[in-house]
């Protein structure tokens, strides 16, 4: 199953994409992750990244796809993949049709005062990834991973400014996508205002059912 996961910054996209790929045994591809770790082991492409993303702007395709291609190419991918951060434009939707195709794409919709809270006061752990909330979703000890122990921080891109930024970019790019999937009768919109750790948030569960109802058609 090949799975495209839309919606601005904050959205929940990688929090959904953790827990639905330990239930469906398919990877969970941040092409977000993917240039952060080029950047940390300050590879060429991702120093060149680092200069777009500390200024709350999207990285040139170029990068992105070679990256990319490099991840699909790996063994745990070919089954398929929950996509994250790209595409983030008409054009990058049409160069994945041709590399993978997509047989969903979810449109995870957020309005921007939550987007704000959530991004304003969320932590991230340096070594393995794992992300926190301030107010939300607290580690156990302040500034420790709960995970592996490790050190807790806000990234860059995650400051109100560049966050302001990043939103106004993503619905002025990104919209054409959703005629896009809309288009080939993949798109599935879902409210994601509501936080995960609320006992009334439904999203997880529709998520199941539709990707359930993909996995038996695919079958």
């Amino acid at each position: 199953m090949k799975i495209i996961l839309l919606g601005a910054p904050g959205a929940g996209k990688g929090t959904y994409a953790s827990r639905l790929k330990k239930t469906f045994n398919i990877p969970h591809i941040s092409t977000g992750d993917l240039l952060r770790e080029s950047i940390r082991q300050e590879t060429e492409s991702g120093l060149k990244a680092k200069e777009f993303m500390d200024k709350g702007e999207f990285v040139p395709d170029e990068t992105i796809i070679n990256l990319l291609k490099e991840r699909l190419s790996q063994e745990d991918a070919k089954s398929g993949v929950f996509l994250d951060g790209f595409p983030r434009t008409k054009k990058q939707a049409e160069i994945l049709d041709e590399l993978i195709g997509a047989d969903l794409a979810f449109n995870f919709e957020i309005e921007k005062d939550v987007i704000l809270r959530r991004l304003g006061g969320r932590l991230v752990c340096k070594d393995c990834g794992e992300g926190y909330n301030k107010d939300k979703l607290p580690p156990n000890q302040e500034g420790i991973c709960d995970k592996c122990s490790g050190e807790l921080h806000q990234r860059e891109d995650d400051k109100e400014e560049t966050i302001l930024a990043r939103i106004d970019k993503y619905y002025k790019e990104t919209s054409p996508l959703l005629d896009h999937y809309s288009n080939k009768k993949i798109l599935h919109t879902l409210d994601s205002n509501m936080d995960l750790s609320d006992p009334n948030c439904t999203v997880l569960e529709e998520c199941e059912q539709i990707l359930n109802n993909l996995k038996k058609s695919l079958s």
